[in-house]
Parts: C-alpha cells; sequence; structure tokens
C-alpha cells in the first residue's frame, strides 16, 4: 500500500506541471555548474527557461525592472544558498514502494520521491520482464512523457543481457536480441526509447547496437561477459554508454582488461557509477572518477524501496530484502539495485571522496544530460539541461552550502518544493 501522503506529493507534483510557468528571479545566492563557482549570483526565469544570470544586486534589480519590476515578478532571497542545475539520473528503477514497471500511477509516486531530492529529470529504467511485459511499459512510459516534462524517456535494462552477468534480472527472460525483438520494441516505445543495456557478446548483438543507435537510441555495454576487443567493437558499432561501470561485468585484470579499459579510452562514451558505497567501494570509486573526467555520469540504480524503511519488497517477479538500505535478492543474495538518491551521491563524491564541488555537480546534471544530447536543444526538453546559464531550461536547485541538502526545487520553472 503506497502512502497516502507521497500519493498526495505526487498529485502535487502532477498539477505544478499542468500551471503555466511564471516569471522569477532567485537572487543572493552561489551559482555553482560545470562552469564553475559565482558568488552574489542572481538568475532570472521567462516561461520556463533560464533568461539571464548574473552578479550583484545593482544588476538584479536592473534585471527586476527589465522584466516588469516587482510588482510583476516572483522574488526569490536565496540567503546565501548554492544555486545549481537540477540533477539528472538516467538509470533509476523506482522509490516509495513503487517500480517504473507498475504504470502511470506508480511512476508519479516513484518520480515525487525523487524530484523532491533534486533529480528534475530521469530516464526511466525497466527490468527485463517477458517481451511483451515490456512492450507495454514502453508504451506507457511513452504516454507519461506526452503531460510530464521530468521523465526523458525509457531505459531497457534487458532482456538481451548475458546470463552469467544477470545479476537481479529474471533468467528465464534472458533472450538473444534478434532483429525480430529488436523491431517489437522500437515500435512500442515509438521514438521514447533512449538508452538500452545489452550484453554485446550475445548472438545478434553487434547488429542489434548498430540497429538501435540508427534509430536514435544510445546502446550500453553491461551486465555482459565481453572482453576488451569485443567493447572496443560495440562502441566502435555504436554503443555509447557502459551501465554501471565495475558492477554486472569482467573487472580489471592485467592480462584480461575486459570491459572497462575499453570505454575509459574511447572519447564517446558516457561512464555510469552509483556513487553509494555499496555497489562500489569508497577506493574504486575514487580510481574510477579518475579514469574519464567529464564523463563519468553518477547514477542511482535505485528500485522500489528508495526512500522506503528495510523490509521486503519485490523487483518485477523476484523478492528482494533491504538491510541496512541495502537491496538483494532473496533467493541468491545477489544485489538488486540500489536505495541511493543522487542529492546522497553529489554529497558523498564531495565529503567522502574528495571531489570537487563543480565537478561532482557535472556528475550529477550535465553529463548524464551530454549522454543524450540533453545540453543542446532539442526534441525532448526543448531548452538543454544541466547549467545554470541563458536558454538553459529553468532546472534549478537552492542547496545547503554545507550539507548539500537539497531545500527547493524547480522544473521547468514549475517550483515543485
Amino acid at each position: 500500500m503506497v502512502d497516502p501522503i507521497h500519493q498526495a506529493q505526487a498529485r502535487a507534483i502532477e498539477d505544478a506541471f499542468a500551471a503555466p510557468a511564471g516569471t522569477f528571479v532567485i537572487r543572493n545566492a552561489v551559482k555553482a555548474d560545470a562552469q564553475g563557482v559565482d558568488l552574489g549570483a542572481w538568475v532570472s526565469v521567462v516561461d520556463g527557461t533560464i533568461d539571464a544570470v548574473g552578479t550583484g544586486d545593482a544588476d538584479c534589480e536592473a534585471r527586476i525592472a527589465h522584466l516588469g519590476g516587482p510588482d510583476r515578478v516572483t522574488t526569490v532571497d536565496a540567503g546565501g544558498m548554492l544555486v545549481t542545475p537540477g540533477y539528472v539520473d538516467i538509470h533509476v528503477h523506482g522509490a516509495w514502494e513503487c517500480s517504473f514497471d507498475d504504470g502511470a500511477d506508480a511512476i508519479s509516486v516513484a518520480r515525487a520521491h525523487h524530484m523532491l531530492h533534486g533529480t528534475t529529470r530521469q530516464v526511466l529504467s525497466l527490468i527485463t520482464n517477458p517481451l511483451d511485459v515490456m512492450e507495454r511499459n514502453l508504451a506507457t512510459v511513452r504516454d507519461v512523457m506526452a503531460r510530464r516534462p521530468d521523465v526523458l524517456g525509457s531505459h531497457l535494462e534487458g532482456p538481451f543481457l548475458a546470463l552469467s552477468r544477470k545479476g537481479a534480472h529474471d533468467p528465464n527472460c534472458l533472450v538473444d536480441p534478434t532483429p525480430e525483438r529488436v523491431e517489437r520494441l522500437l515500435e512500442a516505445a515509438d521514438g521514447t526509447l533512449r538508452q538500452i543495456t545489452l550484453a554485446p557478446e550475445r548472438e545478434h548483438g553487434m547488429e542489434a547496437i548498430r540497429r538501435f543507435a540508427e534509430a536514435g537510441v544510445v546502446p550500453a555495454v553491461g551486465h555482459c561477459d565481453a572482453d576488451y576487443a569485443t567493447a572496443r567493437r560495440a562502441f566502435d558499432a555504436g554503443a555509447r554508454l557502459m551501465t554501471h561501470m565495475f558492477n554486472a561485468m569482467n573487472g580489471l585484470h592485467h592480462r584480461e582488461p575486459g570491459p572497462i579499459p575499453a570505454a575509459v579510452e574511447d572519447p564517446r562514451v558516457t561512464i555510469e557509477l552509483i556513487n553509494d558505497g555499496f555497489h562500489v567501494q569508497n577506493p574504486m570509486v575514487r580510481l574510477g572518477l579518475g579514469f574519464a573526467p567529464h564523463r563519468i555520469a553518477f547514477v542511482t540504480d535505485a528500485m522500489a524501496a528508495t526512500g522506503c524503511a528495510d523490509g521486503a519488497y519485490k523487483l518485477g517477479a523476484l523478492d528482494v530484502n533491504v538491510v541496512d538500505g541495502h537491496a538483494r535478492l532473496v533467493s541468491n543474495g545477489a544485489i538488486a539495485g540500489s536505495t541511493l538518491i543522487l542529492e546522497v551521491a553529489v554529497r558523498r563524491a564531495v565529503h567522502e571522496l574528495g571531489m570537487g564541488l563543480t565537478d561532482a555537480i557535472e556528475a550529477a546534471s550535465l553529463t548524464p544530460a551530454k549522454a543524450f544530447g540533453f545540453d543542446r536543444p532539442n526534441k525532448v526538453t526543448g531548452a538543454p539541461l544541466g547549467l545554470v546559464a541563458p536558454g538553459y531550461a529553468a532546472d534549478l536547485l537552492l542547496t545547503d552550502p554545507g550539507t548539500l541538502a537539497v531545500q527547493h526545487v524547480w522544473c521547468a520553472g514549475r517550483r515543485v518544493k
């Protein structure tokens, strides 16, 4: 049973999206994004887009006057808080007892939890299921996108995964990416499939990568047993992502390098990393962050137990037990996603791993946006994502500069927290 409070919060966010975007100015802030840090910053927003950014009270007053004066412009005093871009999660399965595979209402509730913690946009990850179920889930995401700017499309994690690296995916549903199956999924998504994780060594794997890339989908190498040479061929065929580096793939070995060095060496590839200290322990996170500067995208891989107490949950049809915030399959103890949010990933990066603030924010905003071309004007989001800069979407966070806890959230110019 979903908490009625969570349902009410989800409805409030949907209501915010139904309202027109207004004109407002955030002032007395510290702007922090991939371009650096500016003190005494202000940001003005018109019709859901940032129209100007500057510093200093005099310029801010002039901007307010240009927009019609204080009687027509809402002003938000940041009180010295950080103003940052909204976070973008490109690999996430749910929250608040809801999975993105479970219908439009479940999507609304799960999105609300992540939104309230600063993730203004998400690509919704769908787990391995029978093909007809996956087709229905793709169609649901497609329909939800029509009324929600925060949903960027879908990510299929499966069904074309290696049995030996299946993780928490149902082995009975894993299949080869034959042309017929690939076309069925593309047709169901109708242009809204953004990413698909697959094992390139499976029969028809390279052919599938080329077809998905041709259709505008970003193939991701992951849940695979691919060696270094196979991974390089996959990237040359059109794969441009690595799904949660270190997890569900061959590890680093001095005589069997595996897929990770292939991704690190290729400047075309964005590399996902789950920065929770559990999927990847801190020494390896630090190592990974140094592999490919500006190409590491923080992802959560968060499942339905995110934002909930420890206990029993489901991942598709599989039973999951969550202890101390860590999710594992009941059947074999395999890690079953996370309970991470990007707000925590950014905080961990800065406070525990010594990553610079702007680099951590970039890994949770601009880098994942770049993976799909959302850092430029595009047909999905319109205005680009990932920076606090003129012309960018007004996806903005006010964040405590000490704790990095998200205090206020705007998505597409609508205030949702």
